[in-house]
């Protein structure tokens, strides 16, 4: 099933294969990109991420998987706040993850993160071999979701868990209102900073178009995963998903 979000593109009707425009995109805009992510969400993105890792704190993994990883934010804070013992952190982007890997050397973490170029929904990697995975903005950016989250599925051992962290647009007044203001201005704010406005009028479209809530839930059933759960971060402005491998029998 494709999903009205994989329509959503950077550049509508270019004949370009979404996963290359967004290549294209986060390429372009990787050197001011954590300064306008910070930005644009004041600071708040830094406690999701928080909120989302240690939302694996009782699995306590040892191998984590970090799928769209930008720069890497996500697989320091796992590094940070769980203590395993490797993170490969993957992403189409090569401009992106060279800032990563400078901002895992400052902190420390060359040893543990392992940066890759790989395609989310064709993962060259051992199946069952990670104990969890986890997707910080990332997921809406497929082109094909449930090859996506079958990849993920594969390649966690029995019993390992995703945690999904995605952008949501709150449902009651008066934020609801205040946000679909303040995604009118996201693109003037990209064209000033990052000076790219395709890739801060696609952010908005991406997230209006997103299954949320209890429609992602169903899609990461329908994709195998168990145990699923999602909790609203900040009034539904941020959405943790969670999903489980189903376990072997004994």
């Amino acid at each position: 099933m494709v999903y009205r979000v994989e329509k959503i593109a950077p550049h509508a009707n270019s004949g370009v294969p979404k996963g290359v425009q967004i290549e294209r995109m986060f390429d372009e805009i990787a050197g001011r990109y954590d300064l306008l992510n910070h930005a644009l969400s004041l600071g708040i993105d830094r406690y999701w991420r928080r909120k989302g890792v240690m939302a694996l704190k009782d699995l306590a993994p040892q191998r984590i998987l970090d799928v769209a990883t930008g720069t890497g934010d996500l697989a320091m804070e796992a590094c940070r706040l769980l203590h395993p013992e490797k993170v490969l952190a993957v992403d189409l982007s090569e401009k992106m993850m060279r800032i990563g890997r400078e901002k895992a050397a400052r902190a420390g973490l060359s040893g543990t993160i392992d940066f890759q170029r790989q395609d989310g929904a064709a993962l060259q990697l051992a199946t069952a071999s990670f104990d969890a995975a986890v997707m910080a903005f990332g997921i809406r950016n497929f082109e094909d979701m449930d090859a996506g989250l079958r990849e993920i599925y594969r390649t966690l051992r029995p019993g390992g868990k995703l945690m999904i962290l995605e952008l949501s647009t709150p449902e009651h007044f008066p934020l609801k209102q205040a946000y679909l203001i303040y995604s009118r201005i996201i693109p003037l704010v990209g064209q000033c900073i990052a000076r790219n406005r395709a890739a801060y009028r696609y952010l908005p479209k991406s997230v209006g178009a997103f299954p949320q809530n209890g429609k992602m839930a169903d899609i990461l059933r329908k994709n195998g995963f168990s145990e699923v759960s999602y909790q609203k971060l900040s009034a539904g402005i941020c959405t943790l998903y969670l999903g489980k491998k189903v376990e072997e029998n004994n």
